[in-house]
């Protein structure tokens, strides 16, 4: 009897611990050190209940602090390393580099695993070197290598209006395949917030900030 053949994939989610005043610090004002905090968690449980539901080879957390009874059953949690975001990315993706992997963040909780389907079917790496997920402000929400590299991220500036265009660049000069996620929009100020949260009505995220926004402002 042939049994099924496991998942090549691992899913990785970079995060922070939310906690208030470290996390999501552009959403205040209008909302509180608290708010922000608690709608980070929310967006991360939102992320990770995503990925459970993710055909993978391993769920992973790389968790810039410690983890809390937010924590899903079924994820590993893995410290994040020192450094610059790029530093960031490309320590997790050295720590499973024992096959392909595929990272997002926490600033999507719209992430559905339809939209991740396409990096994650049997046949996601046949010609395929790299997926990107382009982020609508110019950063970019997913990235995956077939073949975990380090040096397709050192370097790349982080956080600016052209980070998704870099490190696609980076990508492709490398001689590297690469195919393409839909675009998200990433929740950094209130107006992300509620633009995402009408784009996942039924999210944690989307009813939390219901709560936290006037009664007479629709989302």
């Amino acid at each position: 009897m042939m049994t099924e053949a496991r998942p090549p994939t691992t899913l990785l989610v970079i995060a922070k611990q939310p906690r208030p005043g470290f996390v999501k610090t552009r959403l205040t004002p209008p909302f509180t050190p608290d708010q922000a905090a608690a709608l980070a968690e929310a967006a991360l449980v939102d992320t990770l209940q995503a990925i459970r539901r993710c055909p993978a080879h391993r769920r992973v957390l790389v968790l810039d602090g410690k983890p809390g009874r937010w924590l899903p059953s079924g994820i590993e949690v893995i410290p994040q390393a020192a450094g610059g975001l790029d530093e960031r990315l490309a320590e997790a993706f050295s720590a499973v580099a024992d096959g392909p992997a595929l990272v997002v963040g926490s600033d999507t909780p719209q992430l559905t695993p339809q939209l991740l389907a396409p990096a994650l079917v049997s046949s996601a790496w046949h010609e395929c070197d790299a997926w990107f997920g382009p982020a609508t402000d110019g950063g970019f929400w997913a990235l995956g290598l077939a073949a975990p590299d380090p040096t397709l991220l050192r370097g790349v500036p982080m956080s600016t209006p052209h980070t998704g265009a870099a490190q696609r660049r980076r990508l492709t000069t490398a001689g590297l395949h690469v195919r393409d996620l839909p675009p998200l929009r990433d929740v950094d100020t209130a107006p992300d917030a509620i633009a995402v949260a009408a784009a996942a009505p039924r999210s944690r995220f989307a009813t939390l900030l219901e709560n936290y926004l006037p009664a007479t402002r629709p989302l």
